[in-house]
């Protein structure tokens, strides 16, 4: 079971790498598009674009440590699972939050169900053991 749960978090970490691209090179170039429609002034839409891009950016950072823990534990080695903990309550969290203040929008469930499934991958996830 250990080992489906360590495929499991390496599926995740994947999805977090993916979807961190798909957020700075998909998704900032067509909000940008509505908000320079919106005739958003110039410095707020600098700043947005910052913070969009540092999300982008620590998704990536979220996916490419989760898949390391991941991928080192498929490899045998003996590695704890509490960050990707970390990141699947963030994820599940923000997820969650998101839903409801859109209205239960489904396209939240981007966070909820990479989170979910680090959470499962993570939660009682024994280390291996030490002869």
């Amino acid at each position: 079971m250990t080992r489906v749960k360590d495929v499991l978090g390496a599926i995740a970490g994947a999805i977090l790498v993916l979807s961190s691209g798909a957020h700075s090179f998909l998704g900032w170039p067509s909000l940008r598009t509505a908000l320079v429609a919106a005739q958003t002034p110039e410095d707020l839409l600098r700043g947005l674009a910052i913070g969009w891009h540092f999300a982008g950016a620590s998704m990536l950072a979220f996916g490419v440590i989760v898949l390391a823990i991941f991928a080192a534990r498929l490899r045998g080695n003996d590695l704890a699972t509490w960050p990707a903990a970390v990141v699947a309550v963030l994820y599940v969290a923000f997820g969650v939050a998101a839903l409801v203040a859109s209205n239960f929008e489904l396209f939240f469930l981007i966070f909820v169900v990479p989170g979910v499934m680090l959470a499962v991958a993570s939660r009682l996830t024994p280390r291996a053991s030490t002869p």
